[in-house]
């Protein structure tokens, strides 16, 4: 009896090794190191691979901090919250090498007191395209670089300041943006 039960044991702790191993290198999870450092914006991004050459991302970015500069009227913030999903294309193999994207977004984000006082909020909602290269330093960790562009519409307010209230502008527009300039690392499993 005990040696059928070693046997099933031993069956099953095989299956599991096989079944993970052949799961290997299917999914990747990310965070991009540039996103933190712009006034603390988290973030994070899942992939899952189709093929050899495709596969489908998620990505997430949040930020509710604001922070004062010390005078009254002085504050910074480039809060956002944003949600985005598509496919990458990989020409030589996944989570290798030249890769390019497409994808869907949508964001809610209140920006200003960064580079003048005037403060904008509202929200887009479009597509884009970037282009990157993915650089394995482990078999399980790689190294992301990468640029986009997106676009699409915008429903905006702009205030004379952050914290004032006064509103001087609002309406809606389509719209073109830098996307994503990525310095990311990635945990592949």
């Amino acid at each position: 009896m005990e040696m059928v039960m070693d046997r099933i044991v031993c069956c099953c702790i095989l299956s599991f090794l096989m079944a993970s191993g052949a799961f290997a290198q299917k999914s990747s999870v990310s965070t991009n190191v540039l996103d933190w450092s712009s006034l603390g914006t988290m973030n994070g991004g899942f992939s899952y691979s189709l093929s050899r050459h495709w596969s489908v991302t998620a990505d997430v970015k949040y930020n509710p901090f604001s922070y004062d500069k010390g005078a009254s009227h002085k504050r910074m913030q480039a809060k956002q919250q944003s949600y985005s999903a598509g496919t990458r294309y990989w020409p030589w193999h996944i989570y290798s090498g030249w890769w390019i994207s497409g994808r869907i977004r949508y964001q809610e984000y209140n920006f200003g007191g960064v580079f003048s006082v005037k403060t904008s909020e509202g929200d887009r909602f479009g597509g884009g395209f970037g282009l990157g290269y993915t650089h394995m330093i482990h078999p399980h960790f790689n190294l992301e670089l990468g640029a986009g562009l997106w676009g699409g519409y915008e429903t905006y307010v702009t205030y004379a300041c952050p914290v004032c209230g006064a509103t001087i502008g609002k309406g809606s527009k389509f719209f073109i943006l830098p996307s994503d300039a990525i310095f990311a690392l990635a945990y592949v499993f």
